[in-house]
């Protein structure tokens, strides 16, 4: 049963054999894959041209610049707004959205964590972005690509119906 949320971590080597069936699924089948490899593509360059140790607003000026390089549209410090009943309860702001479709958390921190997949989570569940990028610029490169499906949000609508009960 899909339950809307994915995540794939690739900041990890494939044990996988030939014959895992991780070998059957196609990375193109993701959703905006091509995308997502050409960010991957620009942070491993920017990573490698500036390595570790800035803080993450450096990071994020020179992931824009090299972004747009690469031909894509970028935006930095995207306002991420909180509701509940109708309020706004809060706003956050989101490092870098890409063609308004993948929207970038950085980190430059010794290891990426689950509090860091939380946060990502969070912003995706407040916008109507649905694929989201984790980078984190430690002491060496990773990240983490998250996915929140905008038809599962919609239970945000009506908070009563039951989760079990929208996604059957």
């Amino acid at each position: 049963m899909s339950h809307g949320l994915a995540q794939i971590s690739t900041d990890k080597p494939c044990t996988c054999g030939v014959n895992s069936p991780l070998m059957n699924s196609s990375p193109s089948s993701l959703k905006y894959s091509e995308l997502t490899d050409k960010i991957i593509g620009v942070f491993y360059d920017v990573y490698n041209e500036l390595g570790h140790g800035f803080l993450e607003s450096t990071y994020a000026g020179a992931m824009a610049v090299a972004l747009e390089e690469a031909g894509l549209i970028v935006t930095r410090e995207v306002p991420v707004s909180v509701w509940f009943r109708n309020k706004k309860i809060g706003q956050y702001f989101a490092d870098l959205i890409v063609d308004g479709i993948v929207l970038l958390e950085l980190k430059a921190a010794r290891n990426l964590e689950r509090a860091h997949d939380a946060q990502l989570l969070h912003y995706l569940r407040a916008t109507e972005v649905e694929v989201g990028l984790i980078l984190n610029f430690g002491l060496r490169p990773q990240f983490r690509r998250l996915l929140f499906d905008n038809d599962r949000k919609n239970i945000r609508e009506n908070p009563r119906e039951s989760v079990a009960k929208v996604s059957a």
